[in-house]
């Protein structure tokens, strides 16, 4: 292994990019390595299973990536089942690393090097009927590897460090590291984009994966109930379970009398990374009322682009947001409707949050999530 001094050869799970919805955690991956990258006293090469096409989330050119002769799912339950490597060029590379990354979701073997596991959120132990069976199983059994072998543990809040400590992991193996963002866009570009999905000139957002616990229908009915009757625009993909929507914007199977067909959301799917951007700058309001999360990258997103946000008083997102007067409890629609109104009807307090929000997000940079990475990396090997 590495000693202090010198340059520490890591080898991280870069999958989760090529994943069907690639989420937070794949961006949270891209990222950080990406940053790591141009450190002097880190070499950083990317693990992945065998793929014809590119990822969704793309990498850095100057990361190489390893990809392993298996499909994923192949490769996943070979990692956690068999436990070690198999021959070739992917067993070769973990044999000749200091450190093996687990960065989320799969734990593979580290048969000669130092194990950092990183833990995005436990919800699938806390709230296991808000995924599939399998997604379940899966997520359980890389716990119990991180738990029985990882040297450290990277957590992206003090959330998710909670949630480890109380499932029986010490605290002096983790580490809390959160999410960085950045910002690329133009002033031009906003407009056109706006332009392009045919959008109003004042609409709130919300961004993520539709999924059980984003609280979308509760988030429906808050803007159906609000004085301002701003528009909603929903972007990302469908994930799985029953968010409480369809593709109208409303679930014909739940009974709900408080909002119309009138109400609906506009709901835009998966858009490009550059447009996602463009559509951060325009919302007048991020409004992401989620039950629960291990970091909720979206809400920083939005922050780092002037956005001012409404988010979750009991989850992580309240540890991105500095101003009390930003978080609301997530099932009452009734408070959440009057913080939308707040934002939209007074314009000193919009500016105000707009400028808290930006002064935050600067705090919380690619390159700071870089440096706590590196310094568990070299913890692990000490």
């Amino acid at each position: 292994m590495g000693s202090s001094g010198e340059v520490l050869r890591v080898g991280a799970v870069v999958e989760q990019c090529w994943h069907r919805v690639p989420g937070g955690t794949a961006t949270a991956t891209a990222r950080s390595m990406e940053a790591l990258q141009s450190r002097e006293d880190l070499e950083i090469v990317g693990i992945s299973a065998l793929h014809a096409k590119e990822p969704s989330v793309p990498l850095s050119d100057d990361i190489p990536v390893c990809r392993a002769p298996l499909p994923r799912r192949a490769l996943y339950d070979s990692w956690h089942y068999l436990r070690h490597p198999r021959p070739g060029l992917l067993g070769q590379v973990l044999k000749n690393l200091d450190i093996v990354h687990a960065t989320g979701g799969v734990v593979p073997p580290a048969p000669r090097s130092a194990l950092v596991v990183t833990i995005h959120d436990l919800i699938f132990q806390s709230n296991p009927e808000w995924f599939t069976s399998r997604g379940v199983h899966f997520a359980q059994k890389a716990f119990e590897l991180a738990k029985a072998e990882a040297d450290l543990i990277i957590v992206p809040s003090q959330a998710t460090a909670d949630a480890c400590q109380e499932a029986g992991i010490e605290i002096d193996r983790i580490r809390i590291v959160p999410w960085g963002v950045d910002v690329k866009i133009s002033e031009a570009s906003i407009s056109d984009v706006v332009a392009k999905y045919k959008l109003p000139s004042q609409f709130a957002l919300w961004v993520g994966t539709a999924e059980p616990r984003k609280n979308l229908l509760r988030l429906i009915e808050a803007v159906a109930q609000t004085e301002c009757q701003i528009p909603l625009v929903l972007v990302g993909p469908t994930g799985w379970g029953n968010t409480g929507i369809n593709n109208s914007g409303i679930n014909n199977s739940l009974d709900s009398p408080t909002y119309s067909e009138n109400s609906a959301p506009i709901q835009l799917g998966y858009v490009p990374e550059d447009d996602l951007a463009a559509l951060y700058a325009a919302a007048h309001v991020f409004i992401y009322p989620s039950l629960a999360e291990g970091f909720g990258l979206p809400v920083l997103e939005a922050m780092a682009h002037g956005t001012p946000v409404i988010t979750s008083s009991n989850t992580a997102t309240a540890e991105i947001v500095t101003d009390s007067d930003s978080l609301v409890n997530p099932t009452d629609t009734e408070a959440l409707a009057e913080a939308i109104d707040l934002i939209v009807a007074n314009t000193s307090e919009h500016r105000r949050r707009s400028e808290l929000a930006i002064f935050r997000a600067r705090e919380l940079n690619w390159t700071a999530t870089a440096n706590g990475i590196a310094a568990a990396y070299h913890d692990a090997v000490l």
